[in-house]
C-alpha cells in the first residue's frame, strides 16, 4: 500500500471508529466525545497556524468567541434560525482573524504572540462592556427553537453527536487535503525558512494571512458549533484560557500532524475529567503530565511516533 493510501485509510478509520462509538458509549461519554470533537476542530485550526505555519498565537480565544457570538447573537437579538446563525458564526471567526492578521502580522515571534494576546483581551473586555447585548459574564442561553436545523433538534444526544462528528469529519478531511497540497507545503516553508521562501518568490505576509484566516474559520466554526450544541454563549469562552487550550492540545498530540489536535484534545479532556474527581488540585497533575511530555516527547505524541517509527504520518 502506498503512503498516500495509508494516510487516507488511517484518517477514514478514525472517522469510522468515532461513528461506531456513539452506539457503544453511554450517553454521558458520548456527549463528552461530541464536546471533544468540537474542541478538536478548534485545535485543528490552531495547528494550521502554529504547527504548519509557525504562528504562535495567544489570540485564538477571540476567533472562537467571534464564532460563538456570531452564532448566538443573531438568534438572541434578531430571532434568526439556527442555520443562517451558524454560517454567520463561521464567517465571523474568519473575518476577525483576517482583521487581526492584517495588523498583527506586521510583527513576528514574541511580538506577534503579545499583539494577538492584546487583541483577544480587547475582545473579552468589549464583550463585558456590551453586556446589555452580550449578557456579559453571565452570557445567555440559546432557546430550543434556535438549536434545530432541518427539523433536527441538536439538543438531543443522538443529533448532537451526529452533528459534531460531521463537523469534525469535514474539518479533518479539509485539513488533510490542505496540508498535502502545494499551499500546505508553502505554509511549512514559511515555518522552516521564511527568508528562503521570499527569495523563491513567495509573499510571506499573504501566505501567513491566508493561513491565519483559515485558522480563524476553523475557530469560528468550532465556537458556533459549541454554542448551538450545548446551548450557551458566555464571556468565559473569550478568556486567555481558550487561547492556551488549543495550544496545549496541539503540543500534546503533536504540532504539524493532522490527527494530533484530536488526540491532544481527547487526552487533555480525559485527564482533566479523571483527575478533577480525585483532587481539587487536579491542575497540578495535569501540569505534571505536560512537563513529562515535554521532557520525553518534545514533539508531542504523534510527532514523536512520526519521527521515530511512522514517517509517512502527515
Amino acid at each position: 500500500m502506498s503512503a498516500t493510501a495509508k494516510v487516507w485509510a488511517l484518517h477514514l478509520a478514525l472517522l469510522a471508529a468515532l461513528y461506531a462509538a456513539q452506539f457503544l458509549l453511554p450517553p454521558y461519554y458520548a456527549t463528552n466525545l461530541a464536546r471533544i470533537m468540537v474542541l478538536a476542530v478548534f485545535a485543528i485550526g490552531y495547528n494550521l497556524a502554529f504547527g504548519y505555519t509557525g504562528l504562535l498565537s495567544l489570540g485564538h480565544a477571540l476567533f472562537f468567541a467571534a464564532g460563538m457570538y456570531g452564532m448566538g447573537l443573531p438568534g438572541y437579538l434578531l430571532e434568526w434560525t439556527a442555520l443562517p446563525s451558524l454560517i454567520t458564526g463561521l464567517v465571523a471567526g474568519g473575518a476577525v482573524a483576517a482583521a487581526v492578521g492584517l495588523l498583527a502580522l506586521r510583527t513576528t515571534g514574541v511580538s506577534f504572540m503579545i499583539v494577538t494576546l492584546m487583541f483577544a483581551q480587547a475582545g473579552y473586555l468589549t464583550i463585558l462592556y456590551l453586556a446589555p447585548y452580550t449578557g456579559g459574564d453571565e452570557g445567555f442561553v440559546i432557546e430550543a427553537a434556535g438549536r434545530s436545523i432541518a427539523g433536527l433538534d441538536l439538543a438531543l444526544d443522538g443529533h448532537r453527536y451526529t452533528f459534531a462528528l460531521l463537523l469534525f469529519a469535514v474539518a479533518l478531511l479539509i485539513c488533510l487535503s490542505l496540508v498535502r497540497s502545494r499551499f500546505g507545503r508553502t505554509m511549512v516553508a514559511m515555518r522552516e525558512n521564511e527568508d528562503r521562501s521570499r527569495m523563491l518568490g513567495y509573499n510571506p505576509f499573504t501566505i501567513k494571512l491566508t493561513a491565519l484566516t483559515i485558522s480563524g474559520l476553523y475557530a469560528g466554526a468550532s465556537g458556533a458549533a459549541y454554542a448551538i450544541l450545548f446551548g450557551y454563549v458566555g464571556a468565559s469562552f473569550a478568556t486567555i484560557q481558550y487561547s492556551i487550550l488549543p495550544m496545549l492540545y496541539v503540543l500534546l498530540g503533536g504540532a504539524g500532524t493532522v490527527i494530533g489536535p484530536f488526540l491532544g484534545a481527547a487526552l487533555m479532556f480525559t485527564l482533566i475529567e479523571a483527575t478533577s474527581g480525585l483532587t481539587s488540585a487536579y491542575l497540578f497533575l495535569v501540569g505534571a503530565a505536560l512537563v513529562a511530555l515535554v521532557l520525553f516527547a518534545p514533539k508531542g505524541i504523534l510527532g514523536t511516533i512520526r519521527e521515530r517509527w511512522v514517517r509517512w504520518l502527515p
